[in-house]
């Protein structure tokens, strides 16, 4: 069996995870895995386990957040495509 790097749970069906730095972890969940290796919000502090957004080196879980922190990020869009509301 293997132990969790996270939470220290001996578990039969745990998982190794290698990153490209070549480290290497043992997980029992996704979720200890995400607290782990997930980065956090340089604004709002929340695991950014989806795509995120980056301005000038700086890892945001949403565009709302880039905004927020400084102005950064006017240009970023929430979504693709236009709002059927506003021209693109």
């Amino acid at each position: 069996m293997a132990v969790c790097a996270v939470c220290g749970n001996d578990y039969w069906l745990a998982f190794e995870v290698k990153t490209v730095t070549g480290d290497s972890y043992m997980f029992d969940s996704f979720e200890c895995a995400m607290e782990k290796l997930a980065p956090r919000c340089e604004y709002c502090q929340v695991r950014i386990v989806g795509h995120g957004v980056e301005v000038s080196g700086k890892f945001f879980c949403c565009a709302n957040c880039a905004r927020r922190d400084g102005g950064l990020g006017e240009q970023i869009r929430d979504a693709v495509g236009s709002h059927p509301a506003r021209p693109a």
